[in-house]
């Protein structure tokens, strides 16, 4: 399953984004992280689950986190995004849009920093399929 991050803004030189691409080193295969400097976000492809990044998403455990990326890679799911968005949130249709809401926690969190959290959480469900000690419940 091709893991894509479609992120609102440009981060290059930032220590968000150094961060960021530290977590998605870590992984094979590595995942896309796309910089959008227009929108709308570019139209999803055929097979490809979307997941925007909304304070009012859903708030998941890291557990929960890893189990869905494993049931979406057992579906078939072909691709895989993650959209974080503008400064001031998702257009309606963008959110209608999207499969999945997923929050990370109730706080308003900088976009640069979402970016790396996210990074951080796909390296950790990847640790958490393998049953690395890293993660603890």
């Amino acid at each position: 399953m091709r893991i894509r991050i479609l992120a609102f803004g440009r981060g290059a030189g930032t220590p968000e984004q150094a961060l960021t691409l530290a977590y998605l080193s870590r992984l094979s295969p590595r995942p896309e992280l796309v910089e959008v400097t227009r929108l709308p976000f570019p139209p999803a492809a055929p097979g490809t689950l979307t997941v925007v990044l909304d304070e009012r998403g859903e708030n998941w455990p890291s557990a929960e986190f890893a189990r869905r990326l494993a049931r979406w890679r057992e579906a078939g799911v072909r691709e895989l995004r993650f959209l974080v968005g503008p400064p001031d949130g998702f257009d309606p249709a963008t959110r209608q849009a999207a499969q999945v809401r997923l929050a990370f926690g109730a706080q308003t969190w900088p976009h640069l920093l979402v970016r790396a959290m996210l990074a951080e959480q796909l390296w950790r469900a990847s640790a958490i399929a393998a049953g690395h000690p890293y993660h603890r419940a």
